[in-house]
């Protein structure tokens, strides 16, 4: 064998043993007539002792390892004279007396320890070697432990895990499509899933009630911080459910994964929002609710005052920070930089603090008399030593977002926004369709196949702008983990949807002619929902970003720098599946 024993797993009861272990070098040290190994794999770190006194040939070997040199190494286990309590083998280590060099290794481009020297590009061209680090370990061991999580607690709910193939057809909705040329059917493409989602809809129609599946989906999309090209969801669907039934069993497995891997136990059911609500409140659809400064609208108080900003402003309205008021003013003034980044898109910030004797002395004092402030004060419930900050424009919604994003700041700055709390709801009632400028037509919100509310479907043919969809998000900390919607079912409603979205009948006969086609043979009331396994992995690792969660992620640019991929074809693979490159300029 080549261990007997892991290098996480021996402790002082093991003392006297001999036992041989398998690793990789993490440190080498050499203190006068004794060198020391760090030996680690997998599940933890032992140390091992080399003594020059009794085994100078041994130890003139060890001298000779490298950083994360392969080694097997047998020894007898010996009680630690200077114990490490950071680690769970710091009470013992290994009196060496054998050394094998499995594999010698070049030295490493950067440290492959939790605080590391190497950059982002440099440990994502090596990351094999950056797999290597704890830290990065233990993310990929969160997510397989989610993994085994969800799949224990959707079995006992009587779902079956069901794969649907990776090669489909292109769908004309949603992101953009990754396609794969066919080399068998030339001049035609197969589309990498986007999800399952008609898949899935023709599984109920099959009768299977219950499915689900860990499934990889593909968006050529713009990235950022929870987006990647390919991306892992927790893929369900069930038959003969109402939105109630989704929600209440979902919620279930939310609790259950907080409960097992986080120690979490959450008992009160999550707060439902509408999406209404959650954008006049917080001008977002995911709101983090572990704080509060919600917003508070000033249109009553603060027009007609002379301030021509206000007075032609659409929309005012603004955050109460609480103990914020004494920001300096090149705080201030950072603040009102943050707000005029082309990301976020104000014009400008007023503010107004709460001085200790309850007066308010704001950026705009001569416009306003001490009674407006005072009103504006008590509108926003605010206290001596707090600090309001307002915001203004001429569309309702655009300035809604501008303030979410300076509300989203002010609870980072003021450490409001603690990785260890957790806040969860659901967003409900949105809107089913939005209007696209690029496309100059209404777009399915969610997707095509969501059912509207039953009481405003009338509202298809007269206003369809304002018919809501039985659609949900779950959202925790500001991050949406999951969404679904209950499914039309019935082939006539379905349509009906086709036609409002601009499809011709033609149309969605070709793109869609196989789903209403099947809802033809009798379809059951279904609906389902996704959850975002990256997502929820980076939620309980603490992360910024889900690429820390992936095994092998894509940069920024969509790249992978180990593979050096995507890359140019060879011309016999281009003639092979009848293509050619024109690359425009």
């Amino acid at each position: 064998m080549y261990r007997t024993n892991t290098c996480g797993e021996l402790r002082l009861a093991d003392a006297g043993k001999k036992v041989t272990l398998a690793g990789w070098a993490q440190k080498v040290r050499k203190m006068g007539g004794m060198t020391f190994i760090d030996l680690r794999d997998r599940y933890g770190i032992t140390q091992i002792v080399f003594e020059d006194d009794t085994n100078a040939a041994l130890c003139d070997q060890a001298n000779k390892v490298g950083r994360e040199f392969v080694l097997q190494i047998t020894g007898t286990v010996k009680e630690r004279q200077s114990k490490n309590p950071h680690l769970p083998t710091g009470d013992v280590e290994i009196i060496a007396e054998k050394l094998n060099v499995l594999s010698p290794s070049l030295v490493p481009p950067f440290t492959i320890e939790d605080e590391t020297d190497g950059g982002d590009d440099l440990r994502m061209k090596y990351r094999y070697l950056d797999l290597r680090r704890p830290c990065v370990r233990k993310n990929l061991e969160l997510r397989h432990k989610m993994t085994m999580e969800v799949r224990r607690y959707l079995d006992s709910k009587d779902f079956l895990e069901i794969e649907t193939p990776m090669l489909v057809g292109s769908t004309p909705e949603g992101a953009r499509d990754f396609v794969v040329p066919s080399r068998m059917n030339p001049g035609q493409f197969y589309a990498l899933p986007q999800s399952p989602q008609t898949l899935k809809q023709l599984l109920m129609v099959s009768g299977m009630d219950r499915y689900f599946q860990i499934v990889k989906c593909f968006r050529d999309e713009d990235l950022r911080a929870d987006r990647q090209p390919e991306f892992t969801q927790i893929d369900c669907e069930m038959s003969f459910v109402e939105q109630d039934d989704v929600i209440e069993l979902f919620e279930g497995m939310a609790k259950h994964l907080f409960k097992e891997l986080r120690g979490i136990e959450l008992t009160e059911p999550f707060l439902r929002l509408p999406w209404s609500e959650a954008m006049r409140r917080f001008g977002s659809d995911k709101p983090d609710m572990r704080f509060g400064m919600e917003f508070v609208e000033l249109m009553d108080i603060l027009k007609g005052h002379g301030f021509s900003v206000f007075d032609n402003a659409a929309y005012i309205g603004g955050i109460c920070a609480p103990g914020a008021a004494t920001y300096t003013r090149k705080q201030l003034d950072q603040l009102t930089d943050f707000v005029k980044r082309p990301q976020v898109g104000a014009k400008g910030m007023v503010y107004a603090r709460v001085e200790a004797d309850g007066n308010v002395k704001s950026s705009v004092d001569k416009f306003y008399d001490q009674p407006t402030l005072q009103k504006m004060k008590e509108a926003f419930n605010a206290q001596p030593g707090d600090l309001i900050l307002i915001l203004s424009g001429d569309d309702a919604m655009k300035t809604r977002k501008q303030l979410c994003e300076l509300r989203l700041e002010m609870g980072t700055r003021l450490g409001l926004r603690d990785k260890n709390k957790f806040a969860c709801l659901w967003v409900v009632d949105f809107p089913m369709f939005e209007w696209s400028d690029e496309e100059q037509r209404l777009m399915a919100m969610h997707h095509p196949f969501t059912h509207p509310k039953d009481e405003d479907i009338p509202l298809l043919d007269s206003n369809p702008e304002a018919v809501r969809a039985d659609a949900y998000d779950m959202v925790v900390n500001g991050v949406e983990v999951g969404g679904g919607s209950i499914r039309i079912h019935d082939s006539q409603l379905q349509a009906k949807m086709f036609e409002i979205l601009g499809f011709t009948p033609e149309k969605a006969q070709e793109q869609f002619g196989f789903l209403m086609n099947a809802f033809k043979f009798g379809a059951p009331p279904h609906g389902g929902l996704a959850y975002g396994l990256d997502r929820w992995v980076s939620l309980f690792a603490g992360l910024d970003s889900i690429r820390d969660c992936m095994a092998f992620p894509k940069n920024n640019s969509g790249r992978d720098v180990m593979l050096d991929a995507p890359a140019p074809l060879d011309p016999k693979q281009l003639d092979e599946l009848n293509l050619v490159v024109d690359i425009k300029e």
